[in-house]
Formats: structure tokens, sequence, C-alpha cells
């Protein structure tokens, strides 16, 4: 029966260590996120970028939502918030990754790339910047795993949002 007892408490005291609980110090309870900026030129050359009118505010949308559907800090107003994020959108390029024999493309890679900063909001402390943060996706345009050009956006989206999150919550 020592025996048992004694194996079992082992195996408990051997576990993974993994954890779904935030590694946030205990005083940041309240976030805000200011409205994302929009810092793309219209007028850029590069061929692999592309204009998204509005972008900026789907991405402003998309962390939100994201830090709601989490849940470890509370999205409030400016003046009741524990930290501050900002943020403004540096980019989106699309990339060709694959190609037919005739030279056609036939998948593309999507990034929207941001330039971050979380700050206390009670100091004005920078706790992380992060000036190329990127959220991507791959679309083919035929095929059973076809997709349009707008779907992979909020993909990439979805993985920026994500990584936001992410970075905030557990990067202490």
């Amino acid at each position: 029966m020592f025996r048992i007892v004694l194996c079992l408490l082992l195996v408990t005291a051997a576990g993974c260590g993994y954890t779904t609980g935030s590694l946030l110090p205990g005083k940041y309870k309240k976030i805000t996120i200011l409205p994302f900026r929009n810092k793309i030129s219209n007028f850029n050359v590069d061929s692999s970028t592309i204009y998204v009118p509005g972008l900026e505010t789907q991405v402003t949308t998309a962390i939100i939502d994201r830090f709601l559907f989490d849940g470890n800090l509370r999205v409030v107003k400016p003046q009741e918030a524990d930290l501050i994020l900002s943020g403004a959108l540096t980019g989106i390029a699309q990339d060709e990754l694959r190609q037919d024999v005739n030279q056609n493309v036939q998948e593309y890679r999507i990034r929207i790339i941001v330039a971050m900063t979380l700050k206390d909001a009670a100091t004005g402390k920078v706790l992380w910047r992060e000036p190329s943060f990127t959220g991507e996706s791959t679309y083919f345009l035929t095929g059973p795993q076809a997709q349009s050009q707008s779907s992979a956006i909020s993909t990439a989206l979805t993985d920026l949002a994500t990584r936001a999150v992410e970075r905030t919550v557990e990067n202490w």
C-alpha cells in the first residue's frame, strides 16, 4: 500500500509543468488596445506589397476580439487600463510560394506586419516593443484548398492577433 501511494505521489510530483494560466504579473488585469495607425504608403513600388483599405481597423478589431476570447486580461477604456497596447500597420506582403510548369502562381503567402508596443499604464514604462510583428497565412488559387485573397487575409489577421495575445500574456 505504501509503495502505491509513493508511486502516485512521485507521478504527480513529476508532472510536465504545463499550465493553462497566465504568466502575467498579478498587478496586470486590464488592457486597452489603442487604434492601430496605417503607415503603409500607397505609392510603394515593391511588387510584393499590396494595399487593403481599412486593414489597420481590422488589425485593431482582431486583436481586441482575441483578448476577449483569451480572457486573461479584460479589455477596457484607456483611463481604466493597467496595460496599453499600441501599434501601427507597417506592411502587408504577398509572396509567391509555388508555380506550375507554365510559371502560373499556384500558392501565395500573405504576411501582415505591424509594429507594437506594450506599456505599463501607470508608469509609462515600455514592457516590450516589437518593430516587425507578423501574422501570416498561405493560400492556393486552384484545387480543393483554393481560397480567396480576402479569406487568407482574414486568416493572417487571426494569426497576428493570436500571436499578439500570446506575446502579452505568456512572455514574462
